[in-house]
């Protein structure tokens, strides 16, 4: 790009609720996105819960025209459901899986069995080296009782970690995703804070769409209203999120949300409204060196709040650790005087086995299910307290250089 011309950027980012087997009228819904893509011409096209490689092969097969560059990103059980269709060549692709996501046994929410990650994908539009990454954090079921903020704002550190650490040698930064955390909630203020991120949604010239940028909205036929009963405009937990790093500057111009039904249909494309920004990126005369997330001492408050959250979590896991190993040894005692009783009455010791042989069976089983549960999950919350630990200590490093050397941070 020469001089002070401008290059316009157009970005799609939605999350499509598309559960292979469970989300109502999929397969059509996943046609309408793709048809609504083909006919928009966006620049970048940044979608998550497409969990069926089925059906991102149809998109990619719908799309193949406009947008000849795509990648589909696989981790976890089901996949990360995340993907990307660019009109600009793809030069290079990472993903990183969140250490913590969710529980095994808690199988009504099911988001331990999905890949939850960032994925990168690195593209050059007129010279311009641009990191864009896409996301998709673990869902708010709670809001009054969230088991699950400990973990949401692991992921979200990551995240900042991820892209702090990724985005060197970049020009520009884009992310796009379901953060699923609202505007003023600790885990967003401490992603836009360590990594200077600008929200697209309070930074538009012109905005259209649903009220206070919503994208999870009471009209929208397939989202729960008991859930949203709270909030009677709904809830913003989509973003598109950017920042210049090198000698550019980055504007949104206009963004706009989808507002329930998709044109001419009696269906939504998704329970989450799609997110469309436009962007004007110009070079300005001089490097403009890293931008500041925020004011040093505002950002120590957030790392601060952030950290006593994930201690609060810590103490938890510790508490479901215990449990589950004394748990563990108590079955282990039991199958120890079990056999203890079979050997006993095999020498002719015993006086007669008090349990029939069917009973005493069954409570064989019964305790080796157990042992084997209950160890499994001691192991389970023994890693949930290192990553706990982990993210705690690296937010307590970043506090003492932040109050001891504030312009390092």
């Amino acid at each position: 790009m020469e001089g002070n011309s401008t290059l316009q950027l157009r970005i799609f980012d939605l999350n499509c609720w598309a559960i292979r087997y469970l989300s109502k009228r999929r397969q059509e819904r996943v046609r309408l996105i793709g048809d609504m893509l083909c006919r928009e011409h966006f620049d970048l096209v940044l979608l998550q819960e497409v969990w069926s490689e089925w059906d991102y092969s149809g998109l990619n097969a719908k799309l193949g025209g406009c947008y000849p560059f795509s990648h589909y990103f696989r981790s976890g059980v089901i996949g990360s459901g995340l993907c990307v269709f660019s009109r600009f060549p793809i030069l290079d692709t990472l993903l990183y899986q969140y250490s913590l996501n969710g529980y095994p046994y808690m199988l009504q929410h099911g988001d331990w069995f999905c890949g939850k990650s960032v994925g990168l994908i690195i593209i050059k539009i007129s010279g311009i080296v641009f990191n864009v990454y896409v996301t998709h954090l673990h869902a708010e079921y709670c809001r009054e009782k969230d088991a699950y903020l400990p973990h949401r704002l692991v992921q979200a550190w990551e995240l900042a970690q991820f892209i702090r650490h990724t985005s060197k040698a970049a020009d520009v930064v884009l992310l796009g995703g379901d953060l699923n955390m609202h505007p003023e909630d600790v885990g967003i203020r401490l992603l836009r804070g360590w990594t200077g991120l600008r929200d697209a949604f309070t930074e538009a010239a012109c905005f259209e769409g649903c009220e206070d940028g919503c994208t999870l909205i009471p009209n929208n036929c397939f989202t729960i209203k008991a859930e949203l009963m709270p909030f009677p405009l709904g809830i913003r937990i989509d973003y598109i999120l950017y920042k210049a790093i090198s000698s550019f500057t980055v504007r949104c111009e206009e963004l706009k949300t989808t507002m329930g039904r998709a044109p001419g249909m009696d269906i939504p494309f998704s329970d989450h409204e799609a997110v469309m920004a436009t962007l004007h990126i110009q070079r300005q005369g001089q490097a403009a060196g890293v931008p500041v997330g925020m004011a040093e001492p505002m950002l120590v408050d957030v790392v601060t709040e952030a950290r006593m959250e994930v201690g609060v979590g810590l103490q938890a896991a510790q508490q479901q650790r215990y449990s589950m190993g004394r748990l563990a040894i108590l079955a282990l005692l039991l199958l120890l005087l079990q056999a203890v009783a079979a050997l006993g009455t095999l020498a002719g010791l015993g006086v007669g086995q008090p349990l029939s042989k069917l009973s005493f069976s069954l409570l064989a089983f019964l305790a080796i299910g157990v042992l084997l549960l209950a160890t499994g999950l001691h192991l389970f919350h023994t890693i949930e307290v290192k990553m706990l630990q982990g993210t705690e200590e690296q937010m307590q490093m970043v506090l003492r250089v932040l109050q001891e050397h504030p312009s390092d941070g």
